[in-house]
């Protein structure tokens, strides 16, 4: 029986801030929602395959793009992902690649059309 070969990951493409969706007002205002950083991740960019993104359209969604982080378990699909450029990205699935060390998460994610303030300041 073939073993499984385990791919050496490396996350060569930049750095993303995920972020959770909060109450960014001051004490005493009307809440407002914003971002809080949660963690910074080296990422590697991915290729949106044709059945990934035909199967998300066919959902009604969209699958902007695709990366490939080191695995952290309190990252949740409520998160957004910031990348160095300033977008904002909803996380519409993740999945753990069990052929990859060290161990890895994958985020599909959604382009966000209005962005979040992040921590009170610029969404970028």
């Amino acid at each position: 029986m073939p073993r499984n070969k385990q791919i050496t990951q490396t996350y060569n493409d930049g750095m993303c801030r995920i972020c959770e969706v909060t109450n960014i007002a001051d004490p005493g205002e009307m809440p407002k929602d914003g971002l809080k950083e949660k963690i910074k991740l080296r990422f590697e960019e991915r290729t949106v395959g044709m059945n990934r993104f035909w199967t998300a359209m066919q959902a009604h969604a969209r699958v902007d793009m695709l990366i490939r982080t080191p695995r952290i378990r309190s990252v949740n699909n409520f998160d957004i992902v910031v990348l160095s450029d300033g977008e904002q990205y909803e996380i519409k699935q993740i999945q753990y690649p069990k052929d990859v060390e060290p161990p890895s998460m994958d985020l599909s994610l959604t382009r966000l059309e209005t962005k979040y303030e992040v921590n009170g300041g610029d969404a970028g």
